[in-house]
């Protein structure tokens, strides 16, 4: 963090055109405005990103020749840049999604090729042992274009760290385990509605209940989680799109407020945000509005740390656009569409 009233930003990105890596940007919420756009660290491929609790490290997907894996990097204090620390690669198409527990002790790649997740304890000093389990799904879905193996997009601890989550775009599954010995076990699995492609998940805050994004149908399902036993329950299925349109879309990423009253999602083709109130006592979600992201292909999004702000990742046409949330209403109104960012996939910020 820069200051009060300054944050700082990291882009992870695809690195198969310009961009060079992990990018680094301020938003400074006075003007407001995203500045200082800079590169950070050079890497291939750095397509998911995570950041300790306590802000000294940030992991990464990497790629590497015919190698994919997860790299560790220290955080600068002063810079903000970023210095290698250590990866771990296996041979083999790269992960999609990596995410780190609050202890920084264990963490988690999902491989959307691969179909597998794997758990990698982490040292003292940030760096990643090699995988010490790797978990690789089984069967397939009904859309026979992408569901014809797993593919795993997401892979996450529960809120209470006591689970990992895991969400399988190619079975339509979603996958709880817990870690004995430093091993993934099944523990519960959860059948969604063929061919919807579930990609990502968020956790409520403060009531038991999860959000999980489908990208091959654009929807948002509420579901029921079970702290005690991992389990999961749909509660309902809603598009993230207006009523009435046709035209090819992917859903994308999805994103929680802290205090639960709104869950936001990203589509792409129809290059929108989503904004959903959340009814506390059902978990169920009402639609708010949808609004433009001002660009082609929304991969990801944040909200920034005062969560007045949200940042969304156009892929498709470089850019980073700012909108400022209404916090009562949930609205979005646009600010700043102007930084270029080559491929960008996803955006964290320092913790505050």
């Amino acid at each position: 963090m820069a200051n009060s009233k300054q944050f700082i930003g990291y882009i992870g990105t695809y690195t198969n055109g310009e961009s060079q890596g992990i990018y680094r940007f301020t938003l400074d919420t006075d003007k407001p405005k995203i500045t200082d756009v800079e590169l950070a660290g050079t890497i291939d491929n750095p397509t998911y990103l995570a950041i300790s609790e306590d802000n000294k490290y940030l992991y990464s997907v990497i790629k590497e020749g015919t190698s994919g894996g997860v790299a560790s990097f220290l955080i600068d204090a002063e810079t903000n840049d970023l210095k290698p620390i250590n990866h771990e690669l296996l041979e083999g198409a790269a992960p999609c999604y990596v995410g780190i527990n609050k202890e920084n002790s264990h963490l988690l790649s999902s491989n959307y090729h691969k179909g597998t997740v794997g758990l990698y304890l982490v040292k003292d000093d940030g760096s990643i042992s090699p995988a010490v389990s790797i978990v690789r799904h089984e069967g397939s879905g009904h859309y026979e274009e992408r569901q014809e193996a797993p593919h795993i997009h997401y892979s996450a601890f529960t809120p209470d760290q006591k689970f990992v989550v895991v969400v399988d775009l190619g079975t339509d599954q979603l996958v709880t385990y817990k870690i004995e010995k430093n091993t993934l076990k099944t523990v519960h699995t959860l059948d969604f509605s063929p061919a919807s492609g579930v990609r990502h998940l968020v956790f409520h805050p403060t009531k038991p209940y999860a959000y999980v994004m489908t990208e091959l149908t654009s929807e948002v399902v509420s579901l029921k989680f079970n702290a005690e036993d991992g389990r999961f329950s749909i509660i309902e299925y809603q598009s993230t799109l207006p009523e009435g349109y046709k035209e090819t879309s992917s859903g994308s990423a999805i994103h929680i407020t802290r205090d639960g009253r709104f869950v936001y999602t990203a589509t792409r083709g129809h290059d929108s945000i989503g904004v959903f109130e959340v009814d506390d006592k059902t978990g169920k979600l009402t639609l708010v509005e949808i609004t433009s992201t001002e660009g082609k292909g929304p991969r990801d999004f944040s909200l920034d740390p005062t969560e007045k702000f949200l940042i969304a990742a156009n892929q498709n046409s470089n850019n980073l656009v700012l909108f400022i949330r209404d916090e009562e209403t949930g609205k979005l109104t646009l600010v700043d569409g102007e930084p270029e960012v080559h491929d960008p996939v996803c955006v964290k910020f320092l913790n505050v």
